[in-house]
């Protein structure tokens, strides 16, 4: 059973509520996305709220942050409500889609860790299931809104497996959206990929790619995983 609130440095995540919980995952893009001189950033499908609270704490913008799962909505509201970033995260719960669609402003930079599982086996929990599959966000509509309302200079920064964030960087490609910068993500030292940290832009440039190392070879967190969340996780 999943811990009902997450503690950071600088803020509280409560998740009873959320489809989504507290993971890795969102950890490290939160910590890594390039947030540059962004003004106005979304985050879609925040979950609790975790990335956009952890980008308020990194920077001074604006930042919306898009929520379809209702209770997860909420809880993401009262996260907010209890940070020191109120006034600057605005939750919105909507699909991605009909957000796209209805925005008349454009962002500098957008964040998410999208549901990303296609054919696999579905959970029991129905919340949960429309969190981490994407029936309710193909990733071309996903795409498809993103270049929508992203600035001509703006990115695009999200964290998918290995074979689903090869999949998205060739389809991105297609709408005009170019992968920049790639991490491959190791659980271990010397073990395979198993997540890919992705930033996309508008202008082709050459690919900047690094790879990532999670934990050490005995299990222990490894130097550089602790420098990128040192500012975030009370362990560090």
């Amino acid at each position: 059973m999943s811990n009902q609130f997450f503690r950071f440095k600088e803020f509280t995540v409560v998740q009873e509520k959320a489809a989504m919980k507290v993971g890795t995952d969102g950890v490290m893009l939160g910590a890594w996305t390039n947030i540059g001189s962004a003004n106005r950033i979304l985050d879609i499908g925040t979950g609790t709220g975790l990335i956009a609270l952890m980008l308020a704490q990194r920077c001074n913008a604006q930042i919306d942050a898009v929520e379809v799962d209702e209770p997860s909505a909420q809880q993401a509201g009262e996260n907010v409500a209890n940070s020191k970033w109120s006034s600057r995260i605005n939750i919105i719960c909507n699909s991605f889609q009909c957000f796209a669609k209805e925005a008349n402003q454009k962002y500098e930079l957008i964040v998410s860790n999208p549901p990303y599982f296609v054919n696999s086996l579905k959970s029991p929990e129905v919340a949960r299931t429309v969190a981490r599959h994407n029936e309710l966000l193909p990733h071309d509509e996903l795409i498809e809104g993103v270049n929508a309302i992203l600035t001509d200079e703006g990115r695009f920064a999200g964290i998918f497996p290995y074979i689903e964030g090869n999949v998205f960087v060739a389809k991105a490609s297609n709408y005009g959206l170019f992968c920049t910068k790639r991490i491959n993500v190791l659980g271990k030292v010397n073990g395979p990929v198993k997540r890919l940290l992705l930033e996309f832009e508008r202008k082709p440039k050459a690919l900047v790619e690094e790879t990532f190392c999670i934990r050490g070879a005995s299990g222990e967190y490894s130097p550089e995983y602790i420098k990128l969340t040192k500012d975030f996780y009370l362990a560090f």
